[in-house]
């Protein structure tokens, strides 16, 4: 049975572990440039569907500065957030967010019910479509998001970071 083929089913895609991998040595190779670009005093066109956020880690106390596609939702902006990464926004902890060449203080909101994951991840692709590359979550037929994935993924510790303008 062909990819095609089982997703006409209603059978799942299958997410490949080598390119995420490959996915991941990319993005610390392209992150350095992106830090500078979006660091600007103005906004930029890297700037309409990418942010950098400045946070400090739990346990070590280091700066860290993580560019993110972000996409706005009302008064909100939303990231796709999985990685080590996020256990820095557990408990809501302040952050700064470089956005469209200003610096805004933000507070960060995990969140990880199926149901509202879900709901979150179509907004994001509606805001920033090019998202959707990058969300390595398989769809059924309808489009919905296979619910046994993605349990997995929230349980390996995917979910959204609703960042509130503070």
């Amino acid at each position: 049975m062909t990819e095609n083929t089982a997703r006409s089913q209603g059978q799942a895609q299958r997410v490949d572990p080598a390119a995420m991998g490959r996915r991941s040595k990319i993005f610390r190779f392209v992150n350095v440039p992106m830090r500078a670009a979006l660091s600007l005093p103005f906004p930029t066109p890297l700037s309409r569907n990418l942010m950098l956020v400045s946070y400090t880690g739990r346990k070590t106390g280091r700066s860290y500065r993580q560019p993110l596609s972000y996409a706005r939702d009302g008064e909100d902006l939303l990231t796709p957030g999985g990685g080590r990464w996020t256990l820095n926004m557990e408990g809501g902890r302040p952050v700064r967010i470089r956005l469209r060449g200003r610096t805004l203080p933000a507070r960060p909101e995990l969140v990880r019910e199926p149901g509202e994951v879900e709901r979150l991840l179509d907004v994001i692709v509606a805001g920033n479509p090019s998202a959707a590359r990058f969300i390595p979550l398989p769809r059924l037929a309808d489009g919905r998001l296979e619910p046994t994935a993605l349990a997995a993924a929230i349980d390996h510790g995917f979910g959204i970071v609703r960042w509130h303008l503070t």
